[in-house]
């Protein structure tokens, strides 16, 4: 199902309405969400003179058609889904190449192509007579 998504969907529900719209997105229930989703249903008319001509009692089957917008159908009334067309092609991505939005690598401060050397001064490792026990606790006393 994943790979329907942004394709044009005919649905089928249950009472044998029709609803054509984007396929946005589904869950495990099979509860769907459309997009510019438009409802096709078929309605029967009595065609016929009042005085019972040759024409009386003729039934006409119309389809009308109603924009519906975002709709979120529960799964539990879903018949059966068709494709109905493939997504529409993105002509803005295919337009600008790179724009604001565009991914770049971010640096931390140094430039990519200076030569390392060694780690700065500071940075080295710990400096003399800074942190930890005096020079003289660290000597082995003379044995007595």
């Amino acid at each position: 199902m994943l790979n329907y998504i942004n394709y044009r969907m005919r649905v089928t529900i249950q009472d044998n309405r029709t609803l054509v719209g984007t396929f946005m997105a589904f869950d495990r229930h099979m509860n769907l969400v459309l997009g510019d989703c438009e409802e096709y249903r078929k309605v029967k008319s009595k065609k016929g003179s009042a005085s019972g001509g040759p024409a009386a009692g003729i039934v006409e089957e119309k389809e009308e058609k109603r924009m519906l917008g975002l709709v979120l159908l529960r799964g539990e009334n879903v018949v059966s889904l068709t494709v109905e067309g493939p997504p529409p092609p993105d002509e803005e991505a295919k337009a600008t190449p790179g724009g604001p939005g565009i991914g770049r690598a971010a640096g931390r401060g140094i430039a990519v192509g200076a030569p390392v050397m060694g780690a700065p001064v500071g940075l080295a490792g710990p400096v003399r007579g800074i942190g930890g026990p005096a020079q003289s606790l660290m000597t082995p006393a003379g044995g007595a």
